[in-house]
């Protein structure tokens, strides 16, 4: 069982029945009174950000994390299904684990999976940029660059994001699936 003094950022430990990722910690002595921590946690399911504070020496439950790579699959409904890159066994996955950015995902990417140690699935990491095609857009008219002008696009996952005048239907480009945004064109 480790204690306040164990704490360092990108720990997780269970702290109301929840995994937690320490972001940021604070070791308090005031001149009157006992020390103590003070931490911002996020919950590694929901997202969710808190403050909370821990008298000096109160133990805490750190989760020993495991990582694995899968390999996506196909989407099944309300599930993603995965395949595990190195026995080949396939798992359903939650849309909610997956987040926001499983709108960019395409059949193959390899996402990986972090499991606490009861083997239950905390949350998952998808790459941060994907190279996707264009396939639907308006044509940009030459001469329409003078400001930062952006037009919608649809992606071949259906995703929809705002790109500049000069993509066209066909051209490949790398998202950023943590914000949605258009970073650059890529070369074929």
């Amino acid at each position: 069982m480790a204690d306040t003094s164990d704490l360092r950022n990108g720990l997780i430990i269970r702290f109301k029945g929840e995994p937690f990722l320490v972001i940021e910690f604070q070791h308090v002595k005031p001149g009157k009174g006992g020390a103590f921590v003070r931490t911002v946690i996020k919950n590694m399911r929901t997202g969710k950000v808190l403050d909370n504070t821990f008298r000096s020496g109160e133990s805490l439950d750190v989760i020993q994390i495991e990582r694995r790579k899968y390999q996506y699959l196909f989407k099944d409904s309300e599930f993603f299904v995965l395949m595990d890159n190195e026995t080949f066994d396939q798992i359903n996955v939650s849309e909610d684990i997956l987040g926001e950015g499983q709108v960019y995902l395409k059949e193959g990417d390899e996402i990986q999976i972090m499991y606490d140690d009861k083997e239950q699935i905390i949350s998952a990491e998808i790459p941060m940029f994907v190279n996707l095609k264009v396939v639907e857009t308006e044509p940009g008219f030459k001469g329409d660059t003078a400001t930062n002008v952006l037009k919608p696009a649809k992606l071949e996952t259906g995703a929809q994001i705002s790109v500049p005048l000069f993509v066209n239907e066909g051209d490949l480009l790398k998202v950023d699936t943590r914000t949605g945004i258009y970073v650059e064109r890529v070369k074929n």
